[in-house]
């Protein structure tokens, strides 16, 4: 059964190009253009993914997101027009599961949306008996665990929730511990080439990811700036 996913957002020029977009990669998609309505129908009949945009009339998707984690765990991707630290933070602590910045690569959200929908998949121990590529390999690295097929972190035994972003960023850097990582090629590895992101928006996910890893480790210390550089993770 193809997956289905529900976009909801006031601009109805955005609603069709990424309908037609998702719906070419075998998709479903229910679009919304009024909150209220989405939110009646996802009462009836959940979808597995939900696609919100942040600032819209009536009720915005903080609002939306909300109501729906009364009765649903669905992944959550927001549109955003702004890198609004406090609406993330926000989102983040009601249940979203990622952030796209307007204007945004439609490639680029396809791939979040597939991340997001495998590791619902995993997390319920339900894979697609269709998807024949290998599970990528646990990525540890002393106190620090990635399991890159679920978007699951573990810091000194305990769980830490980040983004799809900042997870892609944080592999990248695990990856090699001790190995410097410029601004630009984290910005590839998180955004690829196929959109233009400002440099210094790698400085938010690094700094929110710092932050999330000292709320369950006062002390963390894992990832290093090195000012005019960039990052790099010591795994101590």
């Amino acid at each position: 059964m193809n997956q289905e996913i529900a976009l909801v957002d006031d601009d109805r020029n955005i609603l069709t190009s990424v309908s037609i977009a998702l719906q070419a990669e075998g998709f479903v998609t229910r679009v919304y253009t009024d909150p209220t309505a989405a939110l009646k129908a996802f009462l009836e009949k959940q979808p597995d993914l939900g696609v919100f945009d942040i600032k819209m009339p009536q009720m915005d998707g903080m609002e939306l997101l909300r109501r729906v984690r009364e009765f649903s765990a669905m992944p959550v991707i927001f549109l955003t027009s702004k890198d609004d630290e406090l609406d993330e933070a926000l989102g983040l602590a009601m249940g979203a599961d990622d952030y796209i910045s307007k204007p945004f690569s439609q490639r680029l959200l396809i791939a979040r949306i597939r991340a997001l929908l495998r590791r619902q998949e995993l997390a319920k121990g339900e894979a697609m008996a269709t998807d024949d590529e290998p599970e990528p390999i646990l990525l540890e690295r002393g106190r620090l665990r990635m399991d890159p097929a679920r978007h699951k972190v573990i810091w000194d035994g305990k769980d830490v929730t980040l983004t799809v972003t900042e997870f892609l960023i944080l592999e990248a850097l695990a990856q090699r511990p001790g190995v410097v990582k410029t601004r630009n090629q984290l910005l590839d590895v998180a955004y690829h080439d196929d959109v233009y992101v400002d440099d210094r928006t790698i400085d938010s996910h690094i700094k929110r990811m710092r932050r999330k890893f000292r709320a369950v480790d006062p002390v963390f210390d894992g990832i290093e700036t090195l000012y005019g550089v960039g990052y790099k993770f010591e795994d101590e």
